[in-house]
C-alpha cells in the first residue's frame, strides 16, 4: 500500500504534486497533522470519488501515509520520508506561488 522510503521514485512524487488539487492536499497536511479525506478539501466541490482517486495518487507515489481508524481513512503527509530520499524537495515545492 505505502512504498517504503527507498523505493520512492523522483517521477512518481514529481507526479503526484504536479495536481493543482493533489498540491492543494499536500499543502493542507504539511502542518504535521492527520486528516480524513473529506476534511482534507472541505468546502471545495472535488466530488468524493475525486477526492479518493487523487489520495490513492498521492499514496501510492509515497507523499502520503493513509491509516484505518473507524470507518475513515487518517491521512499524513510524509514529510520525514520524503526530506530523506529527496532533501529539500518538498520545502521547494511548497514554498511556490500557486
Amino acid at each position: 500500500m505505502h512504498p517504503r522510503t527507498e523505493d520512492l521514485t523522483l517521477p512518481a512524487v514529481l507526479y503526484a504534486l504536479g495536481d493543482p488539487v493533489r498540491l492543494q492536499i499536500v499543502r493542507s497536511l504539511q502542518c504535521g497533522s492527520e486528516a480524513c479525506c473529506g476534511a482534507i478539501l472541505e468546502g471545495d466541490d472535488v466530488p468524493k470519488s475525486t477526492q479518493s482517486h487523487h489520495l490513492r495518487i498521492l499514496r501510492e507515489s509515497g507523499v502520503i501515509r493513509s491509516r484505518k481508524e473507524g470507518r475513515q481513512y487518517m491521512n499524513c503527509l510524509r514529510r520525514d520520508d520524503l526530506d530523506a530520499r529527496f532533501p529539500g524537495l518538498l520545502d521547494a515545492v511548497l514554498a511556490a506561488p500557486e
